[in-house]
């Protein structure tokens, strides 16, 4: 057992003097003395295992404890899973007097972090007199928004935060 992992009984392990106890099916066999639970479980080559310890009484299980205990491992894998927090924003920065190469080498690294299922936020940085120019800077994003359309979808509209120009993309589920 891992630290931090509830404690399964099974067996001996099981202190209370009486058992709800169940078959593998899930068919109830009645209220019985633990022993004779541990008996009845060894009987079927199999292990009573404490399902339910804080009922009145306990409701325990026979079952194959190494079966059981996988089962619990998948579950708490698919939990994991579904939990998993994968997206993260990769920025790539850039100003509005950008070269073409420049450009395409930038976008190219955006189409990079797309496929890995990351989003992308582009932020054109304006500078000084740049400011007066926004246009140049809207005209970027939409050049951009073109080459990435096939692969990508836009979060929100660009918007301006004080100097800079900002548009995010997700990837497109397939």
């Amino acid at each position: 057992m891992k630290p931090g992992e509830p404690r399964v009984r099974i067996n001996e392990y099981i202190r209370v003097p009486q058992v709800r106890v169940l078959s593998e099916t899930g068919e109830q066999l009645g209220v019985n003395p633990t022993q004779e639970a541990i008996k009845l479980a060894r009987e079927s080559g199999k292990d009573l295992v404490e399902i339910v310890p804080t009922s009145n009484p306990p409701i325990c299980k026979i079952i194959d404890f190494s079966k059981y205990k996988y089962e619990q491992n998948q579950k708490l894998k698919e939990q994991r899973k579904k939990n998993r927090q994968t997206q993260v924003i990769k920025e790539i920065r850039m100003r509005p007097v950008i070269g073409e190469h420049d450009l395409q080498f930038k976008i190219n690294h955006a189409k990079d972090f797309l496929e890995k299922k990351h989003k992308v936020k582009f932020t054109v940085l304006f500078l000084g007199r740049e400011m007066t120019h926004q246009d140049i800077g809207k005209e970027l994003v939409v050049k951009i928004r073109e080459t990435l359309k096939d692969i990508a979808a836009v979060d929100f509209e660009p918007k301006f935060e004080g100097n800079r120009l900002i548009v995010q993309f997700s990837p497109l589920k397939k």
